[in-house]
């Protein structure tokens, strides 16, 4: 299986993004990153709608498509290892994770998604949900396979 992180912004050099890249870097699972950006000056639901295109646009054909979206569901690390074992045993051969920008995601990518993600109510900074999802992959992929990194 195939991961992908289709986000909206792009990268700076910071201590997240460093964070970020040491747990990518650890993945057994193949990992691309694909980022978009809207350089029209737009707001508000303009914006989302912008974002949405792009985002979609992004996402590999047939992916199976995990949102990280407020609304979406908290799972654990364990329940979230075994979401991804099930896609994995289930022959899905890309499985595609979407950040949306500041001002949230648009009915579009959320009704594409087959998982409505959520790291918590709080609001987190974007560059900081790609860490905190790269690291919940490694934790999975570690769980799956029966390391003992995970002691949840």
């Amino acid at each position: 299986m195939k991961l992908w992180l289709v986000a909206v912004g792009r990268a700076r050099a910071d201590p997240a993004r460093a964070l970020y890249r040491d747990y990518v870097e650890r993945l057994t699972w193949p990992f691309t990153l694909r980022e978009v950006e809207i350089k029209r000056k737009v707001t508000g639901a303009e914006l989302r709608r912008l974002e949405a295109e792009a985002l979609l646009t992004a996402l590999p054909n047939g992916a199976a498509v995990a949102a990280l979206d407020e609304r979406g569901i908290g799972l654990t690390s364990a329940a979230f290892a075994a979401r991804l074992g099930a896609w994995r045993d289930g022959g899905v051969g890309d499985l595609a994770f979407v950040v949306g920008g500041a001002d949230g995601l648009d009915d579009s990518v959320r009704q594409r998604a087959d998982l409505l993600l959520s790291f918590g109510v709080m609001t987190w900074p974007h560059m900081m949900v790609r860490a905190m999802l790269a690291e919940q992959l490694y934790r999975a992929d570690r769980i799956l396979a029966g390391h003992p990194y995970h002691r949840g």
